[in-house]
């Protein structure tokens, strides 16, 4: 059996190569994310990254597998510094990708912590300029069932198709 591909399942949440895009057109704008409702600290760090190729078996019995990559953000105070740079992070990438094939397209997660409190996972939204820096949303990733998103994505498609404008409501549609 194939494994399945669920990265059209998630699409509330955007890639690596499309934030290192993103960021490109704002290189020396501030980035500054958000979490659990504030801003991470001025002083972060990033403190890791890695890339994973996973292969699992969902709750259905359906094989899974696809890549990932986690950037892990120590949310510190940095004394007088200013929020880094959107192209020193992309520098880091960078650097990372030198020594770790990294994936553009692999789903991206952000492990988050403070040094006190246990890392939590995120997903990140599209980078928005707003004040003259960039302001990437960080969104807690919650846990799902995949055979259960996937019947969902497929009603959602179908019910779309059926009652469109483009198609006689009388013919499929309750």
């Amino acid at each position: 059996m194939n494994a399945l591909d669920n990265t059209k399942i998630q699409n509330d949440e955007i890639a690596l190569g499309l934030l290192l895009e993103t960021l490109a057109g704002a290189a020396e704008s501030p980035l500054v994310f958000h979490y659990d409702g504030r801003p991470i600290k001025a002083g972060y760090h990033v403190t890791e990254v890695k890339a994973g190729q996973f292969a699992a078996l969902d709750c259905g019995a359906n094989p899974e597998s696809w890549a990932e990559i986690f950037v892990q953000l120590w949310d510190v105070d940095g004394d007088d510094r200013a929020h880094m740079p959107a192209g020193k992070f992309s520098a880091i990438i960078r650097k990372v990708s030198d020594h770790v094939q990294l994936d553009g397209s692999a789903k991206l997660t952000f492990e988050v912590s403070d040094g006190v409190r246990p890392m939590q996972l995120y997903r990140a939204s599209l980078p928005r300029l707003r004040d003259d820096a960039l302001h990437v949303q960080l969104v807690p990733r919650p846990a799902s069932c995949k055979p259960r998103d996937r019947w969902l994505a497929e009603e959602k498609r179908t019910s779309a198709a059926c009652c469109g404008p483009a198609t006689s409501k009388s013919a499929c549609c309750p």
